[in-house]
């Protein structure tokens, strides 16, 4: 369960944790292809953009010294996502993203 809400007031929009929490059941593979079809249905969407990345950061986080195999394949999702937000949103989307990940 991710208790986001509880932690920080944010109040998510998706299903992304779940969706990854399942495909862990299943091996890095399903966790790539989770990624794969979250990241390109969802980056045209800041906000969506904005919880991808965030959910990518605490999993990293939650995986971190107990599968460092999964925390790296992670990161490596995290980074992909974050910067795509960083280059390519303008304005008050970025400001969203910013704000929302600080």
């Amino acid at each position: 369960m991710w208790n986001i809400e509880k932690m920080t007031g944010y109040k998510p929009l998706t299903t992304f944790w779940s969706d990854f929490s399942t495909a862990e059941k299943f091996g890095i593979e399903a966790v790539k292809g989770t990624f794969k079809r979250a990241f390109e249905e969802w980056k045209g969407d800041y906000k969506f953009l904005t919880e991808l990345v965030m959910v990518l950061n605490h999993k990293i986080w939650q995986w971190y010294e107990k599968n460092d195999e999964l925390a790296r394949v992670y990161d490596a999702l995290w980074e992909e996502a974050d910067n795509y937000g960083c280059e390519n949103l303008k304005g008050e989307e970025l400001d969203y993203f910013y704000e929302t990940l600080d």
